[in-house]
């Protein structure tokens, strides 16, 4: 009887840490979830809503936050902006995960979560001034990108070297930082290339999901 005991107290318990080593990992990688799942969620709903034919090699994707072409779903697309954007907050400060004991690398990580809260903030501003509102979203589109291609390329320089860190991911972001910049230096000469703003955001989101996998792969070293 006492053996059963003992034996039951030893399940439980381990039970209780297993359960405890999950929710720290899911505090750290469920702003990631949420950074794609809000974005992707409220643009096809804002697509649904799209009166006229959407091309994504046509229409650029703040085509679904504005008014006038999208009357009734423009809020929806706008107001997943400001929540993608919120969620990236806690997803950048979460990545002090990859602190390393060298200060000149800690700085490093330290410098990719402040750039990453300003892409977060231009985020959520690109949701407060759609489209509608012509000059103000040019500025914070241009912001967005421009921070997030150095975040992008700041968190492989920081990361690539990191023992816990996936090379394969890092050969990933690398890529995505390239059509980020493509897209950039397109926009700047004035080339409409909506097709490569639609794959500028995804590869960022996905270089996301990365980032949780790589978490999720050393959750029990941590």
């Amino acid at each position: 009887m006492i053996s059963k005991f003992n034996f039951f107290i030893k399940k439980l318990t381990s039970s209780i840490i297993n359960l405890l080593k999950l929710n720290k990992w899911l505090i750290h990688v469920i702003p990631g979830i949420l950074v794609i799942g809000f974005f992707y969620t409220f643009t096809f709903i804002s697509l649904a809503f799209y009166p006229s034919p959407f091309s994504p090699v046509n229409n650029w994707l703040s085509d679904l936050g504005t008014s006038s072409y999208n009357p009734n779903g423009a809020f929806l697309y706008n107001l997943g902006c400001i929540l993608t954007g919120s969620a990236l907050f806690p997803f950048y400060i979460g990545m002090y995960k990859f602190y390393r004991e060298e200060i000149y690398h800690k700085i490093a990580v330290i410098g990719v979560q402040i750039l990453g809260c300003f892409s977060a903030f231009a985020l959520i501003m690109l949701g407060v001034f759609s489209q509608d509102f012509s000059i103000p979203h040019m500025i914070w589109s241009g912001l967005f990108f421009w921070f997030n291609l150095w975040v992008l390329v700041g968190a492989n320089l920081a990361l690539m070297f990191h023992k816990d860190f996936m090379k394969p991911i890092a050969i990933y972001g690398w890529s995505a930082a390239g059509i980020n910049f493509l897209f950039v230096l397109l926009t700047v000469s004035m080339v409409n290339s909506p097709l490569l703003e639609w794959i500028s955001v995804s590869t960022a989101l996905g270089y996301v999901a990365l980032i949780i996998f790589n978490i999720y792969k050393n959750r029990v070293k941590n």
